[in-house]
């Protein structure tokens, strides 16, 4: 149960330390510190969309650079305008006209010619004073300005929700003021009876529109795109009702024509229906309509006729027409949410237009739930992400599918429903937190394989199990035939240790003995099979193959010999804490290669990593037999062979003849073990060869030259009885022993030197 709490503990522990990352992002979009990449995000959304049609025809008439060079440089006598707009509004029978630049006469150049302008200023005003369905400019253009009479002013779009002005210190937009009389420094001015708009766009982009504002003089301002939807319903002045979060169409009976909702209580976004360069969006050029204008008093019979054909053209019908500016050179240019690269503004009072009288308009959730999806959206995610277990990467495809889905459920909603769902935040916030999540998992992943090195460091080597997590390959479940070099080691007398000594100073000395043992085998590349008392079982080649098995097994076996002597000298200087006995330990081991069962065998709750086989069996006999020769490390012919193919000449063996082991019909050669080639002494060498000759004597039945032999090899022995710790006797004299008996008893006729043990 304590494991249970524990992983309980450390989930939480992890949530209550990812949670402050969405929580960020949170206060990051409130903060306003996303709005970048979230404008970028809705322009996705719009191009996702597509362009959609409207219930209303607007119409663009352009006032391009072929009309510059048609009618003149700029500012352009306004009779012009009056003619333009009187044709479309008489005989056009468009329901509204709005003008895309402001008439003001402030700053006007000395070099303009008074008269001219007066006189279309005049007519103009002639043609206003009818009040026609005509919604003129207004405008904060710019923060400081000069007025007709060249003073100095500064100007400013109110933003209400962040204003901190006085309402009496708020400058009015510019107006549309005509000159109708006087001088420039005493001109006479009049401001036209219609209807005026507001052009602005918020913070210059084409986003977002201040719907209304308010100035000094206590009036409203309303956009220019409410002020034409407002004629195109055919409702009077005044009909624009301004509430806390809304603007509202309201007829002369008081019924409610449409309501138009805001953001922060002023501002209106745009839904963008088309491109600029659009077949939805007809258009004709200033100069053009000016030209049929112009016509439709002509003297000339087939050119009223060819005007009044031009202005019958169905996109005009019931149409509302935009005039506005569109050369690059006229500076009235921005990127869309459906255009890439700047377009013409006056596009902006076109699909307000259609957005308020279709009343699509784009819908933000509140914040309370747009926070709710980042946080939702992120436990999902990371939930999906860290919950994979034992399928990671499945996890992770899946966590980062649920961000795609919900990437496309946006884009999807909004093409449905014009609904902004937040997507910088919850995406953000997600992929982070999932990140962060993914970095502790991994930085737990490496302690669980830390953990799991130090467990399975107990049964093989470090450097073993590091090239098992590097290779990425699992042993195998089950069994499986694998060629290996079995190893197996036992001490020389150890019941006789067990009666020495009592169960303490055992535990303390056998722990010694196999933490060396272990260790060196563990150096060497081998893996601990198990322990069966004093018993060492352990593998060379598995559960990751080498093909030096049989070398590093023999290499371990001398390598232990030698420790054992080290250990055999520091228990003699510990004095009387040990008894004699154990200054003379002696441990033997066998070595056998071949192809074993390898694998996880046992009952399906308790299994060990194990080897199983005949040349398993056959190596413990190496071991167990070596007592029979005076042995220390006796090996197959197998073994020694593939040794020397991996190991040169480093470890020498040396011949011990052919044996049959119990349980076992066909007979084995044999080989000892003698040392290392670094540390065996020249005598020992000599001992090789003299004992060679005897045992070649020995084979031909010439047995009193091989027991001379012996004797002599006898002499040269690296383990001499009553000199080396622990050995009793050693080849030489074993096989003297032999040959002495084989010399009063000859072997049958046909005897080929196999001895057959009569022990295992």
């Amino acid at each position: 149960m304590a494991p249970l709490k524990r992983a309980r503990s450390l989930s939480v522990l992890r949530w209550l330390l990812l949670l402050p990352i969405p929580l960020v992002w949170c206060a990051l979009d409130y903060s306003g510190k996303l709005t970048f990449l979230e404008n970028k995000s809705i322009d996705w959304r719009f191009q996702y969309r597509g362009e959609i049609d409207a219930p209303v025809k607007v119409v663009y008439v352009d006032v391009d650079s072929l009309s510059l060079s048609e009618i003149g440089g700029w500012p352009w006598s306004r009779t012009y305008f009056a003619q333009v707009a009187s044709a479309l509004i008489n005989e056009a029978k468009v329901k509204a006209v709005g003008f895309d630049f402001v008439f003001s006469d402030a700053g006007v150049s000395e070099s303009v010619d008074l008269k001219k302008l007066v006189y279309g200023n005049m007519d103009f005003g002639r043609f206003l004073f009818k009040q026609p369905p005509v919604v003129l400019a207004a405008a904060y253009a710019g923060h400081q300005f000069l007025d007709v009479r060249g003073q100095k002013l500064e100007r400013a779009l109110p933003l209400m929700a962040v204003e901190t002005r006085k309402l009496e210190d708020i400058e009015p937009p510019e107006v549309p003021v005509f000159m109708t009389g006087g001088t420039l420094v005493k001109p006479q001015l009049t401001t036209p009876p219609i209807a005026v708009g507001l052009i602005d766009t918020l913070g210059g982009e084409t986003r977002t529109v201040p719907a209304w504002a308010p100035d000094n003089l206590k009036r409203t301002f309303f956009h220019m795109s409410l002020e034409l939807a407002r004629l195109y319903w055919g409702l009077p002045r005044g009909s624009l009702v301004r509430e806390a979060d809304k603007i509202v169409f309201k007829r002369p009976d008081g019924s409610v024509q449409a309501t138009v909702p805001l953001l922060r209580e002023q501002l209106l976004e745009v839904n963008w229906f088309t491109r600029w360069q659009s077949p939805r969006n007809p258009r004709a050029e200033f100069s053009t309509v000016c030209s049929y204008a112009q016509m439709l008093s002509s003297e000339k019979e087939e050119e009223r006729r060819a005007a009044k054909e031009f202005f019958a053209q169905a996109e005009f019908t019931n149409a509302i027409v935009l005039i506005g500016p569109v050369d690059p050179l006229l500076q009235d240019v921005a990127p869309t949410s459906l255009d890439e690269h700047a377009v013409p503004k006056v596009g902006v009072h076109g699909n307000l237009v259609k957005t308020i009288i279709a009343g699509k308009f784009l819908t933000r959730i509140p914040n309370a739930y747009n926070y709710a999806i980042v946080l939702g959206l992120t436990l999902v995610v990371t939930s999906l992400s860290l919950g994979g277990g034992a399928r990671p990467l499945v996890a992770t495809l899946t966590a980062l599918a649920g961000v795609v889905i919900y990437a496309v459920l946006v884009l999807e909603i909004f093409k449905r429903s014009h609904t902004v769902l937040p997507f910088t935040a919850p995406l953000g916030a997600a992929l982070t937190t999932n990140f962060a999540g993914l970095i502790w998992q991994v930085i737990e992943v490496q302690k669980a394989k830390g953990r799991i090195k130090g467990m399975f460091g107990a049964y093989v080597s470090p450097q073993l199990v590091e090239r098992m997590v590097e290779s990425g390959e699992d042993p195998q479940l089950g069994g499986h035939d694998a060629e290996i070099t079995a190893y197996f080691s036992d001490i020389q007398g150890f019941s006789t240790f067990s009666e020495k000594l009592g169960s303490g100073p055992l535990v303390q000395l056998m722990n010694e003995y196999l933490t060396v043992c272990t260790d060196i085998v563990q150096e060497e590349g081998g893996t601990l099979d198990k322990y069966i008392g004093d018993a060492v079982v352990a593998m060379f080649g598995a559960p990751i193959p080498m093909k030096d098995h049989a070398y590093r097994a023999c290499v371990a076996s001398q390598r232990v010999h030698q420790k054992i002597g080290e250990l055999r000298a520091k228990w003699k200087s510990e004095g009387d804490k040990w008894p004699e006995i154990v200054w003379k330990m002696q441990s033997r081991i066998g070595l056998n290669t071949g192809v074993c069962m390898i694998g996880n065998m046992g009952s399906r709750t308790r299994f060990n990593y194990t080897m199983m086989g005949d040349d398993v069996n056959l190596a413990a006999r190496m071991e167990s037999g070596a007592k029979s020769w005076g042995a220390y490390s006796m090996v197959t012919q197998t073994t020694k062979n593939a040794c020397e193919q991996h190991g040169a000449d480093r470890v020498v063996f040396r011949a011990l003849g052919r044996i049959v082991v119990m349980g076992r019909s066909q007979p084995v050669p044999i080989y000892e073990i003698i040392g290392l080639k670094e540390s065996l002494p020249d005598r020992a060498r000599e001992c090789i060869g003299i004992f060679e000759q005897g045992l070649a004597k020995y084979y031909a039945r010439e047995w009193d030259a091989a027991i001379a032999l012996f004797s002599q090899s006898a002499e040269l022995e690296p383990n001499q009885p009553g000199k080396t710790p622990g050995v009793k006797t050693n080849p030489s004299h074993v096989y003297t022993s032999i040959a002495e008996d084989y010399k009063i008893s000859p072997p049958a006729e046909g005897w080929d030197g196999v001895y057959v043990m009569k022990e295992k």
